[in-house]
């Protein structure tokens, strides 16, 4: 699943339309910067894990299975992947659903490729 959100919009204003989107999951994978009560609600909510590590600003740091955070390293790679594709990185594309779908014909030939 992927959303299209404003450049100087922070990841997590996302997240929620994103939980609710994904369907049905088992456990969400995040960095520190989706690390808030209000996102680890939701996600309990749904009968899900959260992996995500604390922030260092936490008083208590929340365990989180660090054996499963390593899987993040995947989704990393596949960013890095398409910021390959030079109209994915510099973003020519003026139209929202442009970019969109450049986004996800880059997608598809990057996996098609491997």
């Amino acid at each position: 699943m992927l959303l299209l959100s404003a450049g100087n919009t922070n990841d997590i204003q996302m997240a929620q339309a994103l939980v609710e989107a994904a369907g049905p999951f088992r456990r969400l994978i995040a960095d520190r910067g989706y690390d808030a009560n209000h996102l680890r609600r939701l996600i309990a909510e749904q009968g899900a894990e959260a992996v995500i590590p604390s922030t260092t600003s936490r008083k208590a740091p929340i365990p989180y299975d660090v054996e499963a955070y390593r899987a993040r390293n995947l989704v990393e790679r596949l960013w890095c992947r398409l910021k390959d594709w030079r109209r994915i990185a510099t973003r020519y594309d003026k139209l929202a659903r442009n970019f969109l779908s450049s986004a996800l014909i880059a997608a598809a030939v990057t996996y098609w490729l491997n």
